[in-house]
């Protein structure tokens, strides 16, 4: 089954908002079997719109739209698909009290006219109905191409997707199609394929794919049998492979990030963390409080950015940072073991670095990050580079999720 995806909204062209369904969309197709050849993005415009969806149902198996589902004058996308397709819009009473219904609870007021407009479908149509926001979805079949329709704002577009448009499209595949996420810091993508690459090039069912991410990558293996159990049978012993070919740069199966990772390790162990941060302005701690119960592993945090704070505030020694600067290892050192004295917890993570656009007035690149983390059994200390000309983002990025690898490699007792 080949699809392809329209974006409704000129917003979308003004880059005003990232067009972030598509992506949701498309992985979430990757991992069913359903292969995506085409993007498409058009303004509130019929005309447009109306052309894009002549030449996608020329090409494509399965249609989703997002967006122009609301109550404006400008949300046309099941109008002008109506009229592509040959449908008739008819109004569902069921639909347009559920709409009336969240007006009255959820916003303490009447529903207004416009919004009958919702309630509207395609004549046929199986309805998805929207238990978090007002504009219902739903998809048809026309002439073998199937015709799906969803809210744009990406909380409602992935709740739809995934407790109704999924289980429509599931009907259209043959078996089961199952896929494991391989999680890697550490190794670039390139050297992951490079290690890989003997089995991958011989693998037709099941498959891995690698993908870079953020600071890191991942590895997919997927595997389509008749049933979930023997397409599980296939993969368990491909992701094991995977694992000791790349060894402890796998960081997890199918987990949701690193901090996720530290978070159980730290819960498991009945331990706690605390923070010292400076270059990364707070992001450690903000990735951890996150995640629902946080609070039973991260005490809390300093944000020391400036020398006074590192000095006033966290109880670093003035000569040690006149000695060696703030991105240095004693001063990493310093931060994570006042941290941990001055929070009582059981490890404290210090990070000090040069985010950029410059180097520091001690001539240290761009990119240079020291990572500190102090325990009962005493204090070790990495330097990094993070990267000379990613950009501030970037470089916090990388250290963030470099302090967090440290962490995750402490606690499992793995070569730091």
């Amino acid at each position: 089954m080949v699809a392809e995806l329209i974006a409704v909204g000129t917003e979308l062209l003004l880059g005003n908002i990232a067009n972030t369904d598509a992506q949701m969309i498309s992985e979430k197709l990757s991992a069913m079997g359903i292969t995506v050849h085409h993007h498409t993005v058009v303004g509130d415009n019929p005309q447009r719109l109306t052309e894009a969806l002549e030449t996608a149902r020329q090409r494509a198996d399965i249609i989703i739209t997002t967006g122009g589902l609301g109550p404006t004058y400008d949300d046309l996308t099941k109008q002008t698909i109506c009229k592509t397709f040959g449908r008739e819009l008819e109004l569902h009473e069921d639909i347009l009290e559920e709409i009336r219904s969240w007006f009255q609870t959820k916003m303490g007021r009447e529903m207004p006219e416009n919004n009958i407009q919702q309630a509207l479908l395609p004549t046929g149509s199986t309805i998805f109905d929207n238990p978090v926001g007002t504009a219902p979805g739903c998809a048809f079949e026309e002439n073998g191409v199937h015709v799906l329709m969803l809210p744009g704002p990406p909380f409602e577009c992935r709740y739809m997707f995934e407790n109704r448009a999924a289980k429509y499209l599931e009907k259209l595949t043959d078996g089961v199609i199952v896929s494991h996420e391989i999680k890697i810091f550490g190794m670039g993508e390139s050297s992951v394929e490079e290690a890989l690459r003997e089995p991958m090039t011989k693998l037709t069912n099941p498959t891995l794919a690698p993908y870079a991410k953020l600071n890191e990558c991942m590895v997919r293996a997927t595997a389509k049998a008749e049933t979930r159990e023997a397409a599980e049978k296939m993969l368990a012993p491909l992701v094991e492979q995977v694992k000791e070919t790349l060894g402890d740069v796998v960081y997890g199966v199918d987990v949701e990030s690193l901090e996720a990772v530290v978070s159980d390790l730290l819960r498991e162990r009945g331990m706690t963390l605390s923070a010292a941060e400076s270059c990364t302005g707070g992001l450690i701690a903000k990735r951890l409080t996150d995640l629902p119960g946080a609070s039973s592993v991260f005490r809390g945090g300093v944000v020391s950015y400036t020398n006074g704070v590192k000095a006033g505030v966290l109880g670093v020694p003035e000569e040690l940072l006149e000695e060696y600067g703030a991105v240095s290892e004693p001063v990493a050192r310093s931060m994570a073991e006042c941290c941990r004295r001055i929070c009582g917890s059981d490890l404290a993570v210090s990070v000090t670095g040069v985010a950029g656009p410059d180097r520091d007035d001690r001539g240290n690149d761009v990119g240079t990050v020291y990572i500190a983390l102090a325990s009962e059994g005493g204090t070790l200390c990495r330097k990094l580079s993070c990267g000379k000309g990613r950009g501030r983002d970037r470089v916090r990025s990388a250290a963030a999720s470099s302090a967090f690898d440290l962490i995750r490699r402490q606690l499992l007792g793995l070569e730091v």
